[in-house]
C-alpha cells in the first residue's frame, strides 16, 4: 500500500522548535504534518483534525507528555489514536509508564531517522488496516451498501444531530415486491443480482451526501435522510420508484407488473428526545405495511 497517496495526518508535539523542524523535514511530502508546541495546543489540534498518528515529547514546561496521553485516552474523540512517544527519557521504567498508558510504541533521543520514519509507517498501516476491517463490517457483503448495523449506527447518530439542530428526519422502509416468486421462478443466483440493481438504484436516486441507503435484510433495504422534510422524502421515494421501472428489470412471478418494482414506507418527524424513539421505525415499517395492503408498488406516509 502507498500510505503517502493515503494522505494521513501526523500531529508532531514538542516544546522545542527545532525538534518540531526536524520531524517535519523528515516527512515532508510522506504525509500532512500539524505541530503544537505544548501539551495544551496538542489536545486542541488532535480534537480539531483527528490526525491518524500523534508523535509525542514527553518532556514539556506545564503539561507533559504522560498528562495529554491520559487526556488523549478520556475522550472518545481521541483515545484511538495511535500514540508514539519520542522522548530523551530512556529508562525501562519511563518506557514501561509510557506503554501502560497506552502509547503503541517509544522512541528515545537522539533518535535515528531511518528507524522513525519505519515506526510511522508501521502504525500508519495499522490505521489503515483497522479502517480497512471496521469498512468492511459496516458494509453487506452481496450489494456493497451499509447492513443493517452501519443504519443502526447512523439512525442514532442523525437523530442526535436532527434532535439538537431542530430538523426534520425522513425514513423510507423499502421492500422488493413479490421477490420470494422471483427467486422460485429464476434461481437465486438471479435473485442476487436483482437485488444488487435495486441497491445501485437507489444509491443513484439518493445522491446527497448525508443520505443512507442501507440493506436491512433480505430484499428489505432503508433510507435515512437527515434534514429532510416529508414532502421531499415522498418525492425521492416516488423518483426511485420511477427510476428502478426505467430500467424495466423482467419479474415474470410479479402481480404488479411484467418488471421489478418496490413497495415503500416512511415516515417524517423532528426529534424531541435524546433518546431515540423506536416508533420512528414502526411508523415506517407500518407505512410499507399499508403500501402491501393497498396493491403494492407504491408510496405510503405515516405522519
Amino acid at each position: 500500500m502507498n500510505l503517502a497517496a493515503a494522505e494521513f495526518t501526523v500531529l508532531i508535539v514538542d516544546d522545542e522548535k527545532q525538534n518540531r523542524l526536524l520531524l517535519t523535514e523528515l516527512f515532508d511530502g510522506a504525509y500532512k504534518i500539524i505541530q503544537a508546541k505544548n501539551g495544551v495546543q496538542a489536545l486542541e489540534k488532535a480534537r480539531q483534525h483527528r490526525p491518524d498518528l500523534i508523535l509525542l515529547d514527553v518532556l514539556m514546561p506545564e503539561m507533559d507528555g504522560m498528562s495529554v496521553l491520559r487526556e488523549l485516552k478520556r475522550d472518545d474523540a481521541t483515545r484511538l489514536i495511535p500514540v508514539i512517544f519520542i522522548t530523551a527519557l530512556d529508562s525501562a521504567a519511563d518506557e514501561e509508564n509510557g506503554l501502560a498508558l497506552g502509547a503503541v510504541d517509544y522512541i528515545s533521543k537522539p533518535f535515528h531517522p531511518p528507524i522513525v520514519r519505519v515506526r510511522v509507517r508501521n502504525q500508519l498501516q495499522l490505521v489503515h488496516q483497522r479502517r480497512l476491517l471496521e469498512q468492511l463490517a459496516s458494509l453487506d457483503g452481496l450489494t456493497g451498501i451499509p447492513n443493517r448495523r452501519q443504519f443502526d449506527a447512523m439512525l442514532l447518530k442523525e437523530w442526535h444531530r436532527c434532535q439538537r439542530n431542530a430538523q426534520p428526519l425522513s425514513l423510507i422502509v423499502a421492500d422488493v415486491d413479490f421477490f420470494k416468486k422471483y427467486n422460485d421462478t429464476l434461481g437465486h443466483a438471479a435473485g442476487d443480482r436483482v437485488l444488487q440493481e435495486v441497491a445501485a438504484t437507489l444509491r443513484q436516486g439518493a445522491r446527497r451526501p448525508g443520505d443512507l441507503v442501507a440493506r436491512y435484510g433480505g430484499e428489505e433495504f432503508v433510507l435515512l435522510l437527515p434534514e429532510t422534510d416529508a414532502a421531499s422524502a415522498q418525492a425521492l421515494a416516488e423518483g426511485l420508484q420511477a427510476l428502478l421501472q426505467n430500467k424495466a428489470l423482467p419479474h415474470p412471478g410479479s402481480a404488479t407488473g411484467a418488471h421489478i418494482t418496490l413497495s415503500m414506507g416512511g415516515t417524517t418527524l423532528v426529534p424531541m428526545t435524546e433518546t431515540l424513539d423506536p416508533q420512528f421505525f414502526a411508523c415506517a415499517d407500518a407505512a410499507l405495511y399499508a403500501a402491501k395492503a393497498q396493491g403494492r408498488n407504491r408510496v405510503c406516509w405515516m405522519p
